[in-house]
């Protein structure tokens, strides 16, 4: 379900295993033909260039909105969003709360690297404590800065989701897991079963300034601690999927 072509990602940049691991779950699921996935504005923006099913670009954070409207027309399709947390956290933060709380049978595939990749390397909602970035270049304050965002907890506490967990990807046995999550957010879709997703903590290593090994280390040591990894939500429904 990927094209032949070589993407425009940093290296060290996770978005690429993230990609690989969406694509081999449409595969397994036989989802090709009946796939209508919607990216986001980000730096996932051209998400439609790298998986050979049909796509659409929303605005910025209006993924979760365009998906509802293109999932109730073609109930019949399978619909995913693939979004960043500038986007999905931020601008969309409404979109995506309002899916949730509405139980809309779409998938949400969540890339969390804590920063805004694409525009800088600004402060993004899901910024850790500390840490510096091109408008924070001191750290984030939490005293005038507030908090950073845990979109997952959050959307865990909407009646109509019925699948919200965590992952990441920063090695081998963790990314098997996410893999295995995101197929089961398919799954829950095509039961009908209502919101699914999966937030995955990704590494953005230029705009870190690290190297891409590095990276790994600092998802592990400070991203995991701040966004622990785990189910926040499975509905009993979601238990019987096998």
């Amino acid at each position: 379900m990927l094209t032949d072509v070589v993407t425009h990602y940093c290296p060290g940049c996770t978005h690429g295993v993230i990609h690989r691991l969406v694509a081999e779950v449409m595969d397994e699921l036989d989802l090709g033909e009946k796939t209508i996935g919607v990216a986001s504005v980000g730096c996932s923006v051209f998400a439609y260039n790298y998986f050979d099913c049909d796509f659409v670009e929303a605005a910025h954070g209006r993924a979760p909105a365009m998906a509802t409207g293109i999932k109730r027309v073609h109930p019949d399709k399978f619909v995913f969003t693939y979004q960043g947390d500038g986007d999905l956290a931020s601008i969309g933060t409404a979109e995506i709360i309002h899916a949730a709380t509405r139980g809309e049978n779409i998938s949400v595939i969540f890339v969390n690297n804590g920063v805004y990749g694409m525009t800088g390397g600004q402060m993004a909602p899901t910024t850790l404590p500390g840490m510096k970035t091109t408008s924070s270049p001191t750290g984030r304050d939490t005293h005038t800065m507030g908090f950073p965002l845990r979109m997952s907890e959050l959307l865990a506490t909407t009646s109509g989701a019925s699948y919200v967990v965590r992952r990441s990807v920063h090695d081998p046995g963790h990314i098997n897991q996410a893999k295995k999550a995101i197929k089961t957010a398919f799954q829950v879709q095509m039961h009908g079963l209502g919101f699914a997703l999966v937030e995955i903590l990704s590494s953005c290593p230029v705009n870190w300034g690290m190297t891409p090994h590095e990276s790994m280390d600092y998802i592990k040591q400070k991203m995991i601690p701040y966004f622990p990894l785990g189910d926040y939500k499975i509905a009993d429904a979601v238990k019987q999927i096998k």
